[in-house]
């Protein structure tokens, strides 16, 4: 049986991000040109922070260059988080994505705007926004029903305390 790069990595290199309190979200080795590119994507619940990435990039380093696992050429190492658009593909990113606007894409077709607002082992419960001054309504997806979801990015919500006070008034 064999294991890929990526897998072998991912074995590699999990422990050590976990030590440091992040998931090993995502582990790609690309070329560019004549280089080539170790991308490492790490999370948490809690978002990580600059001295984090910092933290957990000179720990991959350190232990990459005590092993063979990139082999005998140059490379690149790249450590970042997932980003503003990330990919839902797991129930913890689910929940990390509480209260944000995803876009769903469902398994029976169609496509689906909504916020996330509850998750649970079987599901998302959302908030589906209303169209033309229509109040907003409540929609619940299980995981099998989702074929793929992406966060949106929102230029002008508004945070929740100036939308209660305008509901207030």
């Amino acid at each position: 049986m064999s294991t890929t790069q990526s897998e072998r990595l991912r074995e590699l290199l999990e422990p050590l991000v976990s030590s440091q309190g992040l998931d090993l979200e995502e582990i790609a080795v690309d070329s560019v040109g004549r280089k080539r590119v170790l991308r490492v994507v790490v999370d948490s619940d809690t978002g990580a922070d600059l001295d984090q990435i910092a933290d957990v990039s000179r720990a991959l380093s350190a232990k990459l260059d005590e092993t063979d696992a990139m082999g005998e050429g140059a490379y690149d190492l790249e450590v970042g988080t997932p980003g503003a658009e990330r990919l839902l593909t797991e129930p913890r990113h689910y929940v990390r994505a509480t209260g944000r606007l995803a876009k769903f894409q469902l398994a029976e077709g169609g496509e689906l705007v909504a916020r996330i607002l509850t998750v649970d082992d079987e599901g998302v419960d959302l908030e589906v926004p209303g169209v033309k001054g229509r109040k907003p309504t409540a929609r619940r997806l299980a995981f099998g029903e989702i074929a793929k979801a992406r966060v949106q990015v929102e230029f002008n919500r508004k945070d929740e305390k100036s939308h209660k006070k305008e509901e207030e008034a």
